[in-house]
């Protein structure tokens, strides 16, 4: 049995590779058949406290928000309306991805222990997925909220009944299981080294298939068509919403009507760009960025993973001002 430590061997490798020589004793840990290690920062591990410091504090505050919004909304009478109820499913989503991650980070961070059981990173791979897949769903579904506000204002109660919002809540959820269960599975059936180095403090999909010793054209192809059909196919149609969304404002006669139905908008539109930016910048650098530092990888997936968590409660709290000033009601009252 080996006793393993992080360890970077060439810094021009897109990952970490690790090597005989570069095996050594430096926890109680020990590498079982199958198990991952994964990688902190290379060459900042002396580091790793402070680097865990804004980590650490990114997904507390990210915890807190999100659970704040939820409080808020529970509790206060007048918003329960369908925009803050898909909102509360945002952050419900939030809070799982923050929850999903946090735990591995830190324990690579604070105790060095980069060791990780393949079924554990089998299960946290799949609810970091879901939850991200879980999120694209309801921003699209408070696309879906937003246009039937601007569009049929008169309808809206009738047609976003609450009813009709836990459907949407339910399949959106349905969806993202649904579809990666099928590829814990595949992942499940490959065969892997007795070492296998991920790229990440977490487990994510394209980093596991980068490690399987067996064929994975089958699992890759899966994956991407995860992707088409969820994350893809949301930003298509948030993209077509949010035209039917222009046309409808453009067509209002009054400048104060067009203003206002805009400013409604405009907290879900940086929610959105909060969620898709980073995401299309983690997949062009996987694509086309295997020249690029790993520390600009490790970077980005730690974006991707723990600025959306943090953003959608900070940006709904100052732009949403029923929520605003209920929340600063609750801190007077406190």
């Amino acid at each position: 049995m080996l006793e393993v430590r992080s360890f970077w061997k060439s810094k021009g490798s897109n990952k970490g590779e690790w090597s005989s020589d570069n095996i050594m004793s430096t926890s109680n840990e020990t590498v079982s058949a199958a198990a991952f290690l994964l990688t902190g920062f290379p060459g900042l591990e002396k580091k790793h406290i402070w680097l865990s410091t804004p980590i650490c504090s990114t997904s507390l505050i990210a915890i807190a928000g999100n659970c704040t919004i939820l409080f808020i909304i529970r509790t206060e009478q007048i918003l329960h309306k369908p925009m803050y109820y898909f909102l509360c499913m945002l952050a419900l989503s939030d809070l799982g991805l923050s929850i999903a991650t946090l735990p591995t980070m830190l324990r690579v961070l604070w105790f060095n222990h980069h060791i990780i059981h393949f079924n554990i990173c089998l299960i946290q791979m799949y609810f970091i997925h879901t939850f991200s897949i879980v999120e694209s769903g309801i921003l699209l579904a408070m696309a879906f909220d937003r246009l039937v506000a601007i569009q049929n204002p008169l309808r809206y109660t009738s047609i976003l009944t609450n009813r009709n919002i836990t459907k949407i809540g339910v399949g959106v959820a349905l969806r993202a299981a649904l579809l990666l269960f099928p590829t814990a599975i595949l992942l499940k059936r490959q065969r892997y080294g007795r070492v296998n180095v991920l790229s990440y403090l977490f487990c994510l999909h394209q980093d596991i298939l980068n490690v399987v010793h067996s064929d994975r054209k089958i699992s890759s192809i899966y994956g991407l068509m995860v992707v088409i059909s969820s994350m893809a196919l949301d930003s298509v149609l948030l993209v077509f919403s949010y035209i039917m969304i222009l046309k409808t404002v453009l067509s209002i006669a009054s400048k104060q009507e067009r203003l206002w139905a805009l400013n409604t908008c405009i907290s879900y539109i940086c929610a959105v760009l909060t969620f898709y930016i980073p995401m299309i910048g983690l997949s062009m650098i996987h694509r086309y960025g295997k020249n690029a530092p790993p520390i600009v990888h490790i970077l980005m997936a730690n974006v991707y993973l723990l600025v959306p968590p943090l953003m959608n409660p900070t940006v709904y709290s100052v732009k949403t001002k029923q929520i605003q000033t209920r929340i600063i009601r609750q801190f007077w009252k406190s």
